[in-house]
C-alpha cells in the first residue's frame, strides 16, 4: 500500500493550483455582476444590476471599473425618456474569460467528489446538474 506521501510525489506540481480561478472574476460581487450580465445578453441597466447583485451604488460602480479596466464589461451611458441611463454588457472578451472560469470551478468539484462521501458526492453533482 502506498503512503500519501508516495502518491503526492508521483502527482504532478500544482495539481491543485486552479490557476483559472481568475482573481478578477473570484470576488462574490464581481462574480454576481458577470454572472448578471452572462444571463441577460442585451444588458442590464445600472438600478436593475444593483438590485439583482444587492449591491449598492458606490460598491457597484467600483466592481464595474474593474471589469471595464480588465475589459471584461462594457458600460453606456445615455438617456431613457430624458432620464440619464447607465446600460451595463458582457463583452465577447469577458464571456470567453468567465466561461474558462466556469470551466475551472467545475474541475474543482470533480476534484472534491472524488474524494468526499457518496452523500456529498451526489450533492455537488446535483449542482452541476441543475445548472445545465
Amino acid at each position: 500500500m502506498k503512503s500519501k506521501r508516495a502518491d503526492i510525489a508521483e502527482d504532478p506540481g500544482g495539481r491543485f493550483a486552479y490557476e483559472g480561478l481568475d482573481r478578477v472574476i473570484h470576488e462574490r460581487a464581481r462574480l454576481s455582476v458577470l454572472t448578471s450580465l452572462i444571463t441577460n445578453p442585451k444588458g442590464l441597466s445600472f438600478n436593475d444590476l444593483k438590485q439583482l447583485c444587492s449591491l449598492t451604488d458606490g460598491n457597484l460602480s467600483r466592481h464595474l471599473k474593474v471589469l471595464e479596466d480588465e475589459g471584461m464589461v462594457g458600460i453606456e451611458k445615455g438617456y431613457d425618456q430624458n432620464r440619464p441611463q447607465t446600460m451595463c454588457r458582457i463583452t465577447n472578451a469577458g464571456r470567453k474569460r468567465y466561461l474558462e472560469y466556469l470551466s475551472t470551478l467545475e474541475q474543482v468539484v470533480k476534484d472534491a467528489a472524488k474524494v468526499v462521501g457518496d452523500e456529498d458526492a451526489v450533492k455537488l453533482r446535483g449542482l452541476k446538474a441543475s445548472r445545465a
